[in-house]
């Protein structure tokens, strides 16, 4: 599974937390009824948000008993249904099914070699046909997303540096844009479909630039295109997009006619905003940039911590480790809550300044009233009309 929005119980109300499973676990099997078995492999969290958005806007919830798999511990569960379902596991096949030709293409890794390229090319057709058919169902011409996502090698090749970095993130944000715009007819809400293909671009736009930035790295060692590296751009002007794009979708968020926008919200504002900091800090230890909200002033970077349990330190440049002591380097931070409750803790082995699991909440409401409480409990003594909650 794979996507920039990740949260964790941690960072979302038990009540909301249950439900984004839901929208997974209904994406998993949407994908496996309309697709196959296999076609399971393409399950990820940021295409459950189409599922999300189809479902928010509707008056009634869709829901189907799904049965005992091993992500829920062997249990049951109502788990999202219908068209949002299905909509979310058709987008999701066709960005697989591009991805993988896109793969092919460049010869990746593995990719490089003829006959893998040659089945990926294969199956990345299978998929876009499978999906294609299913698109038709939904009222929804799939041929749109894929020429979008098609045309991104013609861009990068004609991209020279000091190009812009919107050039590039083009096609990702118009294919996101008519898939969060559909969401709209299918919920029978046709004036939702205009801010909803915007809030669309902007999250298309922060997922690729935030692909972007972790692989990097990788790309460089081995010689990969990588927008940055192509264009020039810096982590602090990717950093400027990102957040701007992450302000964009409230803006239009706010413009869309919700039947119950909550679970929207938390995941289109306030996990997109932590999955950009998260996303920089990890990528470069020396960015940490102030939380800033509308109408908020900022806030300092959260301290690394002192006293004897929050040892090892945080260091600039990381300090690396081997297998053995990183592993028990590991087992000290874990039994001491390092990785859980500290914020940024130096990773065992690499040594980078990494995001404490349960600290996604910035303890704060949002801008709508003033109460603060607790991770996960946002908003509960509040009598506003807050969507954070």
């Amino acid at each position: 599974m794979f996507g920039i929005i990740r949260p964790c119980a941690h960072s979302l109300p038990e009540r909301l937390h249950d439900e984004w499973l839901g929208h997974l676990c209904g994406l998993c099997l949407a994908l496996r009824d309309e697709h196959g078995q296999s076609a399971r492999i393409v399950t990820n969290y940021d295409g459950l948000i189409i599922s999300v958005l189809t479902q928010a806007q509707l008056d009634a919830v869709q829901r189907r008993t799904a049965g005992p798999c091993p992500l829920r511990g062997m249990r049951t569960a109502a788990v999202a249904d219908g068209a949002g379902a299905r909509l979310a596991a058709t987008v999701s096949l066709v960005l697989a099914s591009a991805k993988l030709s896109d793969h092919a293409a460049d010869g990746d890794g593995l990719y490089g070699r003829r006959p893998v390229a040659a089945g990926a090319r294969l199956l990345a057709r299978r998929w876009a046909a499978r999906a294609h058919r299913s698109g038709l169902d939904l009222g929804m011409d799939t041929s749109v997303l894929l020429a979008a996502v098609g045309g991104q090698h013609d861009i990068e090749r004609a991209i020279t540096r000091g190009a812009s970095l919107l050039t590039v993130t083009e096609p990702t944000e118009l294919a996101t844009a008519a898939a969060f715009a559909h969401t709209a007819v299918l919920a029978g809400r046709p004036g939702n479909a205009e801010p909803l293909a915007e809030a669309g671009r902007f999250f298309g736009r922060i997922a690729h630039l935030l692909d972007a930035v972790e692989d990097l790295a990788a790309d460089r060692a081995a010689g990969a295109w990588n927008p940055l590296a192509a264009t020039g751009a810096s982590y602090a002007q990717a950093g400027m997009l990102a957040r701007d794009a992450a302000a964009g979708i409230r803006l239009a968020l706010a413009e869309v006619a919700f039947t119950d926008a909550k679970l929207v919200h938390r995941l289109l504002v306030h996990e997109v905003e932590h999955a950009i900091e998260r996303t920089f800090a990890q990528a470069d230890p020396d960015y940490y940039p102030p939380v800033v909200q509308p109408g908020k002033t900022p806030k300092a970077p959260r301290p690394s911590g002192g006293g004897s349990c929050f040892w090892p330190h945080v260091e600039i440049p990381p300090r690396t480790r081997g297998p053995l002591f990183g592993c028990a380097v590991a087992a000290w931070m874990c039994c001491t809550c390092q990785v859980c409750c500290r914020d940024p803790y130096p990773g065992p082995w690499s040594g980078k300044a990494r995001e404490g699991w349960c600290t996604s909440c910035d303890g704060t409401c949002c801008e709508c009233c003033d109460v603060s409480s607790k991770c996960g409990r946002i908003c509960k003594n509040c009598d506003c009309d807050c969507d954070c909650c």
